[in-house]
């Protein structure tokens, strides 16, 4: 069994087609996910869906059959064919594959570099499909892995500090546009953990915020956790607030566009529109004194940020390359750890079920019986030690798994139905 990702983002497609491959529901997911593990060649599957990526990591027996099936089905999801999709891919197994999603999880692999909502988008991905049995001991382990990995690197680095998100880049862009936010107006479109960040970014850089939303009760929600005041207008009136605001950022999960031609009105001055939602919520839109940036339009911010952060994002990728070597090496020690107990266990076992004929046929006294396990016990604690001992200093050489198959082969059986599914430290939402 390997692991195997295959994945869409910023670095190799544009946002026309990541809107394709963007999964708007849950139920879509669902779907998506159930259909690839119908086969016998992907066992486990989450589904990472974001407006910059898509990421389908899975256990699969074949990674050349796997990579097949999988592309097949986004195929017939997306309705770009699977040439295509195989072509602007990429695809990723085991030690690669690990390395990948250490990196995804640790905001390095962002359009933003260090941004901090990937590894929460990552841990909501990881709990749906554990919610719904997509996903067991393995995969479980992998996540947490990559979970510890994202939070060394924050701890370690200053990543994570500062404008650090799609949300802070398209409001720095802003800024940099407007020059003086003070007592300009800014529409907020949409009341979801984007549009939060946003607000946020746009109240500290001075702009005065109005909210508006399908879900009015959301959005006054919303609203009410800010100590500043923020306007809340009702979504009939988003065509007039169009021609009101000279910002407007839009970030909802519509999954077509909601502003048009025929809901853009005039105006007499500048206006300057952020779409950082995928699908997109803008429409191609031409207006004389329009300016539309959708997510891919923001480059310039994100390589200034990343000229800043290069020297932290060095350091970065030397954890995340240290940690995917601490992980298979952590692998293969739970392999031989339940080895080496069961070895243990089945030595009691023979040791009780001998006792109990010895007694029986009159070979051993009944009041000797403690006694006598404990000599029993002390034999095997002494023969087992030395090949206890090499069986987890062999976890660290590349034979480890022939070693331990062989082991299981001829001393054990079910060895994987005694390893309990392995609990995430670094699930929280912080």
């Amino acid at each position: 069994m390997s692991y195997l990702i295959i994945s869409f983002s910023h670095k190799n497609t544009d946002i026309e087609m990541r809107e394709k491959l963007a999964f708007g529901s849950d139920d879509d997911k669902d779907r998506f996910i159930r259909s690839l593990l119908s086969n016998d060649i992907t066992k486990e599957a989450i589904l990472l869906s974001t407006c910059n990526r898509v990421e389908i990591i899975t256990r699969s027996i074949n990674v050349k059959n796997g990579t097949k099936l999988i592309l097949e089905e986004l195929s017939k999801y997306s309705g770009v064919s699977s040439d295509i999709l195989y072509k602007r891919a990429d695809i990723y197994d085991n030690d690669s594959a690990v390395h990948h999603i250490f990196s995804v999880a640790s905001a390095l692999d962002s359009l933003v570099i260090g941004e901090t909502q990937i590894v929460g988008q990552l841990k909501d991905a990881f709990r749906f499909s554990q919610s719904k049995g997509h996903c067991s001991v393995k995969t479980t382990r992998l996540m947490h892995f990559a979970f510890k990995c994202a939070a060394t690197v924050r701890n370690a680095t200053s990543l994570g500090t500062g404008s650090v998100s799609v949300a802070s880049t398209a409001v720095a862009k802003a800024k940099n546009i407007i020059k003086d936010a003070s007592d300009v107006k800014a529409l907020v479109i949409g009341a979801g953990e984007m549009s939060e960040l946003t607000i946020k970014h746009l109240l500290s850089s001075g702009f005065n915020v109005t909210l508006t939303s399908r879900n009015i009760k959301k959005a006054q929600n919303l609203a009410k956790t800010f100590e500043q005041n923020i306007n809340v207008a009702p979504y009939e009136n988003l065509t007039s607030l169009l021609g009101e605001v000279s910002v407007m950022v839009t970030a909802t999960s519509a999954p077509y566009p909601i502003i048009t031609e025929d809901n853009t009105p005039d105006a007499s001055f500048n206006r300057y529109w952020f779409d950082i939602a995928v699908p997109r919520d803008i429409d191609e839109i031409d207006r004389s004194g329009l300016y539309i940036y959708s997510v891919d339009d923001l480059q310039d911010i994100v390589n200034e940020n990343m000229s800043l952060r290069a020297e932290q994002a060095k350091t970065a990728y030397g954890i995340v390359s240290k940690m995917s070597l601490e992980f298979y090496d952590w692998l293969k020690s739970l392999d031989i750890e339940p080895v080496v107990k069961t070895l243990y266990t089945k030595a009691d076992s023979v040791i009780d079920k001998k006792l109990e004929q010895a007694i029986k046929k009159g070979f051993i006294k009944h009041e000797d019986e403690e006694n006598i396990r404990k000599l029993c016990q002390t034999v095997i604690t002494e023969y087992l030690h030395v090949p206890s001992k090499k069986l987890k200093n062999i976890s660290k050489n590349m034979e480890c798994d022939i070693v331990v198959e062989t082991i299981q082969n001829m001393f054990t059986s079910n060895i994987d139905e005694e390893i309990e599914q392995y609990k995430c430290d670094h699930l929280s939402k912080n």
